[in-house]
């Protein structure tokens, strides 16, 4: 009995040995980089960091944990006003003048952080940035609303819709901000969806989302790589908001390169945030879930010190280069015409091995995308055909049984053709010569008939 309890009690600790070693990797990177304040008490329960040019994942922990992403939500949200914006349903210079509803809104206490006033006119670019910056849940379902003439349930649909495009395959969101719909005190109030549930997603789909809004619509950053904001300046609705994004250049924990994207805190879901970060052609996108408890809310602050550890740590282990320029070279022994110089990222250190498919360069890092929606830049591969490559261009020649003559490769027929000519030449030249033998011999016979006359 003794040794069955050891053997269970030896299974569980090797089950679990993974997790403990990533967790202790964590913690030894965060404190490496010098931030004594992250104790384990902040941890986050979910980690990703991926590679915003290529969608390679770089690091995870937990990325598939499903979790409440709070306010995160919003820049969902926000990626399809600017999908609307590219349509031109709207533009950042389309006024929405804010409705009793909306005052009521940002008056409710538990879930306003910012002023609305009923009959003010405000552009949608001062909606987007109080939506990005303070995280305003009334500017975020005016924007909503604007754009579904107050369907709260076709926003929700959109947003659903959306994150199935991306391939954001753990989520579901029941409200537009983050903020449950019950919260709201009734005006804010989809039918189709449940008013008390919390949005529900995970780091990696986070992660799809942020790369995709990025590489299409990348003028949301200038909204959120500011530490200060200000809507409305030298009006009597001005308001300046600082971010919650402390890893922004200015803000507390402040890092190179920071850009965005997006924060949020509740109850159930603790802190998070979304950070974009660009450092020469290299882009990276960290997430983070879970960190700290809603009750101390230092957690707001210090969830940060984890992301810019592991976002230094990346950039110190991985590069995106150059990995094969345009022009004619040699892959697997044979030469080919590239079409374009080939980027990848790459861990420092290493090469990655490059091959051709289908005429394509093939990439193997060693790194597994986010996404198999995200796939790699294609780049054509042709190869240098020699002398002797006849049919190298047909693709299919097991398709046919009898072989095109129109599509042999024109030195096919120079290399048929000159020997040919060679013989030909050949038989003129000894055509001639044996009629000038012909020819001598005949002259020598008259010769003789001539002198045999004579005699």
């Amino acid at each position: 009995m003794k040794k069955k309890i050891v053997a269970v009690l030896l299974a569980a600790c090797l089950a679990l040995a993974p997790s403990l070693s990533s967790a202790d990797e964590l913690m030894d990177i965060t404190r490496a980089a010098g931030y004594t304040e992250a104790t384990e008490a902040y941890r986050p329960k979910s980690t990703l960091l991926i590679d915003g040019n290529t969608g390679d994942v770089l690091w995870e922990e937990n990325a598939d944990e499903v979790r409440d992403p709070a306010s995160m939500s919003k820049a969902m949200t926000l990626y399809l006003v600017f999908e609307a914006m590219s349509k031109g349903e709207i533009s950042e210079d389309t006024v929405i003048t804010a409705t009793p509803t909306d005052q009521a809104i940002a008056d409710i206490y538990e879930i306003s952080n910012n002023k609305i006033v009923a009959g003010v006119d405000y552009t949608v670019s001062e909606l987007i940035t109080m939506t990005a910056v303070p995280s305003s849940n009334v500017t975020t379902v005016m924007l909503a609303n604007y754009l579904t003439n107050n369907d709260p349930d076709k926003w929700l649909d959109m947003m659903n819709e959306k994150s199935k495009e991306l391939g954001m395959t753990n989520t579901k969101w029941f409200n537009a901000s983050g903020a449950v719909a019950v919260a709201f005190k009734g005006y804010y109030s989809p039918q189709r969806y449940d008013n008390n549930q919390t949005n529900q997603t995970t780091a990696r789909d986070l992660a799809i989302m942020t790369y995709n809004f990025i590489k299409k619509y990348p003028d949301i950053l200038k909204y959120t790589s500011k530490p200060v904001v200000t809507v409305k300046k030298g009006t009597p609705y001005e308001e300046t908001f600082e971010t919650y994004n402390y890893s922004i250049p200015g803000a507390k924990y402040g890092i190179d390169g920071v850009d965005g994207l997006k924060t949020g805190s509740s109850p159930e879901g603790a802190f998070n945030y979304i950070d974009t970060i660009k450092r020469g052609d290299q882009r990276m996108i960290a997430v983070i879930m879970g960190s700290g408890d809603w009750s101390d809310q230092t957690g707001e602050e210090i969830r940060h010190t984890f992301g810019n550890a592991l976002v230094e740590k990346m950039y110190k282990d991985f590069s995106y280069k150059k990995v094969l320029s345009k022009g004619e070279q040699e892959i697997d022994g044979k030469k080919y015409n590239v079409e374009k110089d080939v980027y990848a990222t790459v861990k420092k250190g290493k090469d990655p091995k490059i091959s051709v498919k289908d005429d394509h360069i093939v990439i193997d890092n060693g790194l597994k995308t986010v996404s198999p929606n995200i796939k790699a830049t294609s780049v054509k591969a042709t190869k240098v055909k020699g002398w002797f490559d006849f049919g190298s261009n047909q693709k299919d020649k097991k398709a046919t049984k009898t072989t095109d003559k129109s599509q042999l490769p024109v030195y096919f027929w120079l290399l048929c053709l000159v020997p040919v000519g060679l013989l030909y030449l050949i038989y003129l030249n000894e055509k001639g010569r044996r009629q000038k033998v012909k020819g001598r011999r005949q002259k020598v016979k008259e010769r003789r008939q001539a002198r045999q006359i004579n005699k």
